[in-house]
């Protein structure tokens, strides 16, 4: 079994080969998949550590490929796509999605986006060998968190997220603080962290809809209440 850092899901030829020279040339190799059939193949014989997923892939969606890979892993999926729209966008989050870059975008700024996730992954790799810290309901090793005696099993983001608050607890922390911990940086739309609180709330709150723990500081941001 090979592993890559990168997994580029994407119909258009040149542009994918283009990426992936660029990506190699920074220390991130990077296999390219031109078709869902491409895709599933490689996932089921190899790995990665973020996955780049075009929207529009020939005959086949890049939303429902995202589907299938989510019923078995929840490997980093950043959505790529022409399609502009702010819907697409909710799509992409709500079905599994980390991020949604929309083309044309500047290699260097998708490549600093892969940064951001594959430090990320490496952190939380170093971090199965450190002790853990039987005071927080944080887990690193393996992306959960104790809620009320449950312990709650999270996504890559969501783990992110969490984590974020958790360590600014009872403040108040802007939107863009949170867009640049979590995201590596600030430029992101409300929606995306709107999706991203929705699921996190769904998860550890016993009413999503009135949060015990994840407060909503209008025109500000969020705060965590938690011992």
């Amino acid at each position: 079994m090979a592993h890559y850092n990168c997994l580029i899901v994407d119909d258009e030829i040149e542009l994918t080969k283009m990426t992936a020279e660029y990506f190699e040339m920074f220390g991130v190799t990077c296999f390219v998949a031109n078709d869902r059939q491409s895709c599933l193949d490689f996932l089921a014989g190899d790995t990665c550590d973020v996955v780049l997923l075009d929207v529009n892939l020939g005959n086949d969606s890049g939303f429902e490929l995202c589907r299938k890979i989510r019923e078995e892993s929840d490997i980093p999926i950043l959505f790529i796509s022409a399609r502009q729209s702010d819907d697409d966008v909710l799509i992409a989050l709500n079905i599994g999605g980390d991020d949604y870059v929309k083309k044309p975008y500047t290699l260097s700024v998708l490549l600093a986006k892969v940064k951001v996730i594959l430090r990320r992954s490496s952190s939380r790799a170093s971090s199965e060998d450190l002790p853990k810290d039987n005071g927080s309901p944080m887990d690193k090793a393996t992306m959960s968190v104790v809620i009320d005696g449950r312990k709650i099993q999270l996504k890559a983001r969501e783990f992110a997220l969490m984590e974020y608050l958790y360590e600014h607890r009872n403040t108040i922390v802007t939107k863009n603080d949170i867009f640049e911990a979590v995201w590596g940086d600030s430029f992101f739309s409300d929606g995306t962290l709107n999706v991203h609180v929705r699921r996190l709330r769904e998860k550890i709150e016993k009413d999503p809809n009135d949060p015990h723990y994840i407060k909503t500081i209008w025109g500000t941001g969020y705060m965590l209440e938690m011992p």
